[in-house]
């Protein structure tokens, strides 16, 4: 079982909105960067929310984030994994995120699929007021829901963010 690391968070002083994943999947690790499968349903439900295409490359996700006021990260920083499976993430190293509230004025999480619900749960309770679990993009989720995640997101960016923590 190899044990990678993931990625560094993607934020920066006026990231209100934090994205939490679980662990990049085998092709996101190839790629050097967050849902870097094409397969997964991240990049083009993100997209589609804001009515903009898909931007093509590490550099224009990463601006295209930062423009939309949204912090990136994974809940798991290191871990042992068979392949992509959440449900063989052992002996993980989980990401301080409170790293992130003390540097950015983030106002809510949501959960990218119910690994990072659970971590987050399981480590920093004091976030849950302010944080959501939607189903995951991965495409091996066959309970995905476009209009859950864009329900999550109008909720956001229509100003009904919950109280910061």
């Amino acid at each position: 079982m190899s044990r990678p690391e993931g990625f560094a968070p993607i934020f920066d002083g006026s990231s209100r909105l934090l994205i939490l994943g679980s662990f990049p999947s085998v092709k996101s690790r190839a790629v050097g960067f967050y849902y870097g499968n094409p397969q997964n349903r991240f990049w083009g439900m993100l997209s589609s929310f804001f009515g903009e295409e898909i931007p093509p490359d590490p550099e224009g996700k990463r601006a295209f984030l930062l423009e939309k006021h949204i912090a990136l990260w994974d809940m798991v920083t290191s871990c042992e994994i068979e392949g992509s499976s959440d449900a063989s993430i052992r002996a993980e190293s989980v990401a301080d995120i409170r790293f992130l509230f003390g540097h950015a004025p983030i106002e809510c999480v949501l959960c990218n699929g119910a690994k990072s619900y659970s971590l987050l749960a399981e480590r920093y309770p004091q976030y849950l007021p302010v944080a959501q679990k939607l189903p995951s993009t991965s495409s091996a989720n066959p309970r995905y829901e476009a209009s859950a995640w864009h329900a999550a997101l109008a909720r956001v960016f229509e100003g009904d963010f919950p109280q910061k923590p």
